[in-house]
Order: C-alpha cells, then structure tokens, then sequence
C-alpha cells in the first residue's frame, strides 16, 4: 500500500489542539498563553501548518497564524497586523476560502461585517488588537488562535514589546469577561529557548504566568514512514530500520539531515546497514561544527563554561560560581576567573542560543544534539590527552 506523501502528527495535534481549546481544570492556565520551544530544523512550522492549524479549526477555532522570520525586512509589529489585516479581509470577502472551512461559525456567505475600519488597524488612528480581536471572538461565537511562529524576534526592541503587551491586552479584553462567546488563545513558538522561556516566566514579560512547554521532536514512527516511503522506489539502498533511527538520533532528530544521510547513502558501496552511521556521524559533526562556531567567537572562558555545563547530569548544571567551577575555568583558561566574568559570560551565551536557563541558578545546554557532539569529542580529547601524558586541563576545547 503506498504511504501518504506527507507525515502527518494527528495524535500530537489533537492532544494540542484539545488542551488549548477544550482545557480541564488542571490545563486552563493555558488561557493565558502558551510558549513552545524547539531547536531550529526539527520541523516546528510544519507541524503547526500541517497539523496543528487543522486539528484546530476542525475543532471550530478560527486561526491566525504569522511567522516572525517570513520576512525579516519587516518589524514583528508589522507582521502580526498584515497577518490580522489578511485574516479579517478574507472572512469580510463573500465565497472565501477561509469563509468555506469556517461553514461551522454560521458567518454567513455575505461575509464577516466589522464594525471598524480594516487599513486601519495597527495605525493610531486604527482600531487595536484588543477592539478587533473582542469583536472577532463575538462575530464568530468561539475561540480565536492567534500562533505566532518565532515568537522570540518580538523581543529586543520597543516595538516588539508594545507589540507583546498590546497582545497581552487584546487577551485580557476578551478571557476575562463574563459570559464570554469564546476565548483569545496565545501559542507563541521559537527555537530560542532561553528567550520562549523567559516570555512565559519573567515577571517583567507581558505573558508572565503563560504555560511554558517543549515541543516534542519526530520520533520513530516518522522513521518508517520515510523508510517505508522509500521502499516504494526501484532500487533504493536502506538500512534496517533501527539502523536508519539511530542514525536520525544521531543527526538529532531532523528531517532535513535525515534525508541527506539517505541520499549519500545511495552512492557507496558498503553494506547499508555499516554506511549509514559513518554517514549520520559525519554528518553530525559538520552540524556541530556549524552550531558551535559561535561558541568559539566567544573565547576559551566561554568554551570553559559550556563544557561544564555539557558535562552535567541531564537535569542541568548549577553552582556555576562556586569556588571549585571558578579554580577549574581558571585552569583551562590559564587566567585568573572571578564571577562577574562568567555571569557576563553567562549571558552571551544565552543569547548566543548556546544554553539556556533552565530554572534560577540552573543552567542546560540548548541543543542535546549539540551537547552530544561536544561531549563525544570532549572524551575523544581527553583519551588522546592521557595516552600523551598529558594534563586533562591542558586539553583544547573541541573543534581547535
């Protein structure tokens, strides 16, 4: 039987789309906003396209969906009010499309009649997010899902902050009144996790309170998808199918790389199941390379911190500025560390997107795949060190 020609995440979706339109007592904080975050390249936006946005709108929600990185010319202000100006055009223009999935709202197939002026919204003199989005939730009688896909570029300017406070706003204007036809549901996503998090959780961020989660990666069932879609071509090489997901672990989970390995695959000679994880590896080594090359444009007290963070327990690295973390980046270093150098450190690391902060004084590696990398070569520095009769201190940081 021939495979769908696209992955699909239905239980995923489903479960999302129930939690956020349909929550239980214990979910209903979800009303106050929603951050997911995710590496870059795991598949995120497409999982939002071609699932989430569905399951949401099967369930009777009308979506408004805006990437920050569409276009990068443009500010997260601008976009979230063409993306709101689209959306409303198209549910104001008679035989729409978005009009036809929307059957279930009784919009009529006039279309949608605002009560204010649609050019004008984001201008001063225009209606704001909170008057358009209260009258959006009363025309339609239901909830409205306003998902902006790299939710972190809003943060850094005075722009983008009015822009999370005016939506922080809008989501008050219609959650918190009584009788309420429908809700104004926030889901932000980003590959940042530092910043994701810390716009749910910093009390100086308009969304302070909103529900912080991880997105969850593609897991072997989307292996034998693939595997199974590729079998379907005359003469394709694959390994088994534990060989093929081990490897997409290695590669950390992201399709793209996956699909790369696959097709060197095709050109060597050896056994598919012996090629394809010297594929994967090296392959994963020129993807750590690359994300590490800001690390190293940072300096050997960077490099210090890192490892000390990547060689922590899964559960994070704390006590950064102890007597003990201090003497041991002083060694690796060759200089003397004192704390405000590696809370400053800290810091660029952050937004560098190297670590995060992962609870007060706790402190992760972004990426897992990134610190898999680094701790494989780590110990492949550190045997090669003890087999010279060398000092584990002395040992460069990887990648030099």
């Amino acid at each position: 039987m021939p495979t769908a020609p696209v992955f699909h995440r239905d239980s995923y979706a489903r479960d999302t789309a129930q939690q956020l339109l349909r929550p239980t007592a214990l979910q209903v904080q979800v009303r106050s906003g929603v951050f997911l975050a995710g590496i870059r390249r795991i598949g995120k936006t497409t999982f939002l396209r071609q699932d989430l946005i569905p399951a949401l709108e099967a369930m009777g929600a009308l979506v408004v969906y805006v990437d920050l990185w569409a276009d990068r010319s443009k500010s997260p202000a601008a976009l979230v009010h063409d993306a709101v100006r689209a959306t409303l055009a198209q549910l104001a223009t008679p035989g729409s499309a978005l009009l036809g999935r929307l059957k279930g709202l009784n919009l009529g197939a006039a279309g949608l009649s605002l009560g204010f002026q649609l050019d004008a919204v984001g201008k001063p003199e225009g209606a704001t997010l909170a008057q358009v989005f209260t009258e959006l939730v009363d025309k339609v009688r239901g909830d409205v899902v306003l998902i902006v896909d790299e939710v972190q570029q809003a943060l850094g300017t005075e722009e983008g902050s009015q822009l999370m406070f005016a939506l922080k706003a809008a989501r008050d204007a219609v959650n918190t009144r009584p009788g309420t036809p429908g809700y104004l549901l926030f889901l932000g996503t980003g590959s940042h996790k530092s910043l994701v998090a810390d716009m749910a959780t910093l009390r100086s961020q308009p969304f302070a309170g909103a529900v912080s989660a991880p997105y969850q990666p593609l897991g072997e069932d989307f292996v034998a998808w693939k595997r199974a879609q590729l079998q379907q071509l005359p003469g394709v090489k694959l390994p088994t199918q534990e060989v093929m997901w081990q490897g997409f672990l290695a590669l950390g989970q992201r399709p793209e790389e996956l699909h790369a390995a696959l097709m060197q695959l095709q050109s060597r000679p050896e056994d598919a199941d012996l090629a394809f994880p010297i594929i994967c590896a090296t392959l994963a080594g020129a993807a750590a390379d690359v994300e590490l090359a800001p690390l190293r444009t940072l300096g050997a007290l960077a490099e210090a911190i890192f490892n000390r963070i990547a060689q922590a327990e899964e559960g994070g690295a704390s006590r950064l500025f102890a007597a003990d973390a201090l003497a041991g980046y002083s060694a690796r270093t060759g200089m003397t560390v004192e704390s405000p150098q590696v809370q400053n450190m800290l810091e660029r690391l952050i937004a560098a997107n190297l670590i995060h902060r992962q609870s007060h004084g706790v402190y992760a590696i972004a990426d897992p795949f990134v610190r898999q990398a680094w701790r494989q070569r780590q110990a492949m520095q550190v045997g090669r060190a003890a087999e010279a009769g060398e000092s584990p201190g002395a040992v460069a940081p990887p990648g030099h």
